[in-house]
């Protein structure tokens, strides 16, 4: 099976940063697409940014300047490096992997998806 372990999350002031970062385990061949979301208390799971190997990356209106996604295909790995962090940007932030090759049990699968379990980004005084 494959794996996502979040990292960075926590407790942060207005005007603050933090980077989030996502790992892939397994017995992974390759990751399609690779990127996170936010779901605030009350509210639905939304995009915040994704990056597709040799594409821009895409981002929500919400988060254009402020923050920046990147990855290292070598170590599976995404980062979300957020600066000028606002009260609105509180949620849990989960990673995505999409259109994931991988071996499991001697058997190949290829396209699927999977999320990690989430990390809280809280911004508050």
């Amino acid at each position: 099976q494959v794996q996502l372990a979040e990292s960075g999350g926590g407790l942060v002031q207005p005007g603050g940063s933090l980077r989030l970062s996502c790992t892939a385990s397994g017995d992974i061949v390759g990751i399609g697409l690779m990127g996170w979301y936010r779901q605030a208390p009350g509210q639905q799971r939304e995009l915040v940014a994704t990056l597709s190997g040799g594409r821009a990356p895409i981002y929500a209106d919400s988060v254009k300047g402020r923050f920046t996604i990147s990855r290292d295909h070598p170590k599976k790995t995404v980062y979300l490096q957020m600066n000028n962090l606002q009260r609105d940007d509180t949620a849990v932030y989960y990673c995505n992997a999409e259109n994931v090759d991988y071996f499991s049990d001697s058997r190949r699968y290829r396209g699927l998806e999977f999320w990690g379990q989430g990390t809280l980004v809280t911004v508050s005084t």
